[in-house]
């Protein structure tokens, strides 16, 4: 808790907002400095707030990490849309992320247009700054620093680390005075059954095709330690066709162990025990537009 000895310290929850596939969760992993937001080059990623933590001696900073902000097209896409926007309610600061190498477009005017309610300041985050020659960085700035009163214009790259510890300290400055939320350790707020679904999801994202992500959901049903070292986890992939199944098991159920083994790894190198995962795949047609399942995995009314 707040260091008595340091009344000057501060803290606060800061809200990460962009169009999908910005890199908010990159930069939240590297924050935090290991995994706790799953990372793909595919986009709505990003399903539940996901809190990471930042500790030091003077200060803490709470992550939000929100779900892209689009057009929904279904109620999975209208929960999301309602969780990012909630996230602007609840913090002291608000980062808004873009991408150096894509111009402004409708996309981020929506974001843009609901930004305009925000009365908490808005630091504007150009991240990607690694994939463009230096000499287009102001051409990007000059897209947005209009938009919006910003606090702040920082440009990052999540991937490469540039000037991150920049914005960290940046974003500390604007902070109030406040006690520490978390312990010192403590890099994130979700439980391990969260986070081990999560990690399933993304080795999803990362083996199969385009089509496959944006409707699959993990479910872990069965997680027991059967010693002090070793955790016996159970999980259902759901998909809503069956040719979705079929892509995910692979021929002889080559794909489900490749997700299966990728998957592990992840996890046993996050909890630092063996583990035995074993996966199944249930086709649910339909599920991303029922609120009972939505809720019944995890995308609960209470998140947003």
């Amino acid at each position: 808790m707040q260091n008595p000895d340091n009344p000057e310290y501060k803290s606060g929850f800061v809200a990460l907002i962009g169009r999908p596939n910005v890199g908010k969760s990159t930069f939240l992993n590297r924050v935090v400095g290991q995994k706790v937001a799953i990372m793909s080059d595919k986009p709505q990623t990003t399903r539940n707030k996901i809190q990471g933590i930042y500790t030091t001696d003077d200060a803490q900073i709470v992550f939000i990490d929100t779900p892209g902000i689009h057009k929904p097209d279904n109620k999975l896409g209208d929960f999301m849309e309602k969780s990012a926007l909630s996230a602007l309610q609840e913090v002291d600061a608000v980062l808004y992320m873009v991408n150096a190498t894509e111009r402004r477009g409708a996309g981020d005017n929506f974001i843009i247009d609901r930004l305009k309610k925000v009365t908490q300041p808005i630091y504007l985050i150009i991240n990607k700054i690694d994939e463009i020659h230096p000499d287009e960085l102001l051409n990007v700035i000059d897209q947005y620093k209009d938009a919006l009163p910003f606090k702040d214009i920082v440009p990052i790259s999540a991937l490469q680390g540039n000037n991150v510890e920049d914005l960290l300290q940046t974003i500390i400055a604007g902070l109030p005075n406040g006690p520490q939320y978390y312990p010192d350790d403590q890099v994130t707020d979700h439980p391990e059954r969260f986070i081990i679904q999560e990690l399933i999801r993304e080795k999803i994202f990362q083996l199969t095709r385009q089509e496959i992500p944006h409707s699959v959901a993990v479910y872990v049903e069965h997680m027991e330690h059967k010693d002090e070292t070793h955790l016996d986890i159970e999980a259902t992939i759901i998909v809503e066709r069956p040719g979705q199944k079929g892509i995910i098991i692979g021929k002889g159920g080559s794909m489900l162990k490749k997700i299966g083994t990728l998957a592990r790894q992840d996890i046993e190198n996050l909890l630092g025990d063996h583990v035995y995962l074993k996966l199944w795949v249930k086709v649910v047609p339909n599920w991303r537009d029922k609120a009972s399942l939505l809720s019944s995995y995890g995308y609960k009314k209470d998140n947003y």
